[in-house]
């Protein structure tokens, strides 16, 4: 029982030296990515970059003790540093305590709510956000990010949460361009992608072996921050302009709770509920697609517990909220980690980092960060799903095309409930109307199938009639209207047969709805038969008055209907099998 709560206590069980050795390899190697990254997404958050740095600390500890993924690694991503800032944004300036303060409160009250949802097990919350939904919030808020970072490339001052009040800004500020951050931010940011898709390949060919080429591969922001770095402290580029990062706090903040302000609270409770659901989502798909590479298991309830409470670590330890982030954890898990402790020595790199280390980032151009950010977001964007969407289902694409669209004009907060409410809406639409079919029987078989596409033998007085939909309140007068309307257009009907194979849920009012057409059927001298009833369905019938005023039958299966009914209704004359068909 306790290590249900604490997998650390199952897989630390048969921790080994081997793991140990695997787990530190690991641990550098994500250690030296994250490093850079942190400061970034501090900065895309609106919050001074020794931020990132606590935020990647307390978390990775704590997701060691509670995840149950081996190989995840937690800490600052993008797409929650944006969100972070458009929810902070509108309640402090940026660069003011009270906008810190809201940050840490964020992160502290997203992690509560995962808590709560995790030991009431609602994990099934994240299934509202459908992957077409979520793919186009990622590749719009990608975009965003992205054309943010222009501030921090160029040296044009930049404001504004969505698309459209970042190019008026930029259309409004243009000619203030720095140029010598200019020049560092696209010599960066042409580094990074040379090195992402290049170097490696490149490294490979003249024969240095696979591991190494993509240890220097990953190298390649350290390379950029070390270069850039000396560039503007050797030519004093400072003083021309160019942003720097200036003094980080070479000391781990000390434990402290989040401002308790009921206020505030209130304020950061809808962008706290979102933020936590988007952070989940992406937290559990990085986690399963990793764990079935190597047949692990991932609980997805405990799951919500551990990113729940790396998050109120990073608010007790003066973090912003975090996730399981895509990249470093198909780093963490490319370079052999073997258990969630790989997180807990890359917790001790940065901390050891941020002690020793940012003294000698005082002069880090904020364009070579810029330029992390940009490289890393762009391959967020993904048009592939939004070509996929539009061959497969027109009304996932709407959803799809309105969640990018409402991001980009209104902000990630409008976007992202927009995609939710569109595609409750959609499915409640569809199944609101759901495929039925009239079945009859393959000659020859005991197979049923729809009239309009197969040919099959019918009863001229029974009319089948298969909903392909389980039965709830939104259908449920449609059920009733299809029925009506099917009845009053045969004369002959003196059966109806409501297959239920594709039912799996029939609630209150679909019920009445079932006695409301038993009722008039009977008064019509027709009968109703229920056939292939599934047995938890069975069951909730039969705690119900409808079996016991039901006209007709509940048939085992379609056959057995058939069968029975035949003596009735005999089939038509040789020759006529099709006639309702053709009706």
């Amino acid at each position: 029982m306790l290590a249900r709560y604490f997998p650390i206590l199952d897989w630390g069980r048969s921790y080994s030296l081997r793991h140990l050795e695997s787990d530190l390899v690991a641990a550098v190697i994500v250690t030296i990515m994250l490093i850079p990254q942190s400061l970034a997404y501090a900065l895309l958050a609106g919050l001074p970059p020794e931020y990132g740095l606590y935020a990647s600390i307390a978390p990775l500890v704590l997701y060691a003790i509670f995840g149950t993924s081996r190989t995840l690694a937690v800490g600052p991503v993008a797409v929650a540093s944006l969100m972070t800032a458009a929810a902070v944004g509108n309640l402090a300036q940026q660069g003011t305590p009270e906008y810190v303060a809201a940050a840490i409160a964020l992160a502290f009250l997203s992690g509560i709510m995962l808590i709560v949802m995790g030991f009431l097990r609602l994990g099934f919350l994240a299934n509202f956000l459908s992957h077409p939904v979520i793919s186009g919030f990622i590749t719009a808020s990608a975009i965003i990010i992205a054309a943010g970072q222009i501030q921090n490339l160029s040296g044009i001052p930049l404001s504004g949460h969505n698309l459209l009040e970042i190019v008026v800004s930029f259309w409004r500020n243009a000619d203030a361009v720095n140029w010598p951050t200019l020049v560092i931010g696209l010599a960066a940011t042409g580094f990074l992608f040379a090195a992402r898709k290049w170097i490696k390949p490149g490294l490979s060919r003249i024969g240095l072996p696979a591991r190494l080429a993509d240890l220097v591969a990953k190298l390649a922001p350290i390379m950029a921050i070390v270069v850039t770095t000396l560039a503007v402290h050797r030519m004093g580029l400072d003083a021309a302009g160019v942003s720097v990062v200036g003094e980080i706090p070479n000391v781990l903040p000390s434990p402290s709770l989040p401002p308790l302000d009921p206020g505030l609270w209130l304020q950061i409770a809808i962008p706290a509920l979102l933020l936590s659901i988007v952070g989940y989502v992406e937290t559990i798909s990085v986690a399963q697609t990793l764990a079935a590479k190597r047949r692990q298991r991932i609980d997805p309830d405990q799951e919500l517990i551990a990113l729940g409470a790396a998050n109120v670590g990073s608010a007790i330890s003066a973090g912003f909220p975090v996730t399981g982030g895509f990249s470093r954890s198909v780093v963490n898990y490319e370079a052999g980690a073997q258990t969630p402790a790989a997180g807990a020595f890359t917790a001790v790199g940065i901390a050891l980092a941020t002690v020793f280390l940012t003294p000698l980032l005082f002069f880090l151009p904020k364009a070579t960060l810029g330029a992390t950010i940009v490289v890393a977001v762009l391959s967020l964007v993904d048009f592939k799903t939004i070509r996929t969407t539009w061959a497969y289902s027109k009304a996932d694409f709407t959803a799809v095309i309105a969640t990018i669209v409402l991001t980009l004009a209104a902000g990630v907060e409008a976007g992202l409930v927009a995609g939710v409410v569109i595609s409750l809406f959609l499915y409640l639409k569809r199944t609101s109307r759901p495929h039925f079919a009239i079945v009859g029987r393959v000659p020859g078989s005991e197979h049923f199938r729809n009239i309009l596409r197969h040919k099959v033998e019918t009863l001229p007085a029974v009319l089948a009639i298969r909903v392909d939909e389980s039965l709830y309140f939104p259908n449920a007068r449609f059920l009733e209207d299809t029925i009506n309307a099917r009845v009053a257009a045969d004369p002959a009907v003196r059966h109806v047969v409501l297959m239920c194979s594709a039912v799996n849920f029939i609630d209150t009012s679909a019920l009445e709805s079932l006695e409301m057409i038993n009722a008039r059927l009977g008064d019509a001298g027709i009968q109703l038969h229920l056939s292939e009833v599934k047995g938890p369905v069975m069951d909730r019938l039969e705690r119900s008055h409808l079996l016991h005023e039901l006209t007709g039958e509940v048939f085992f299966s379609q056959m057995d209907a058939h069968r029975a009914l035949s003596a009735d209704a005999p089939l038509p004359p040789e020759g006529d099998t099709d006639a309702k068909a053709a009706q």
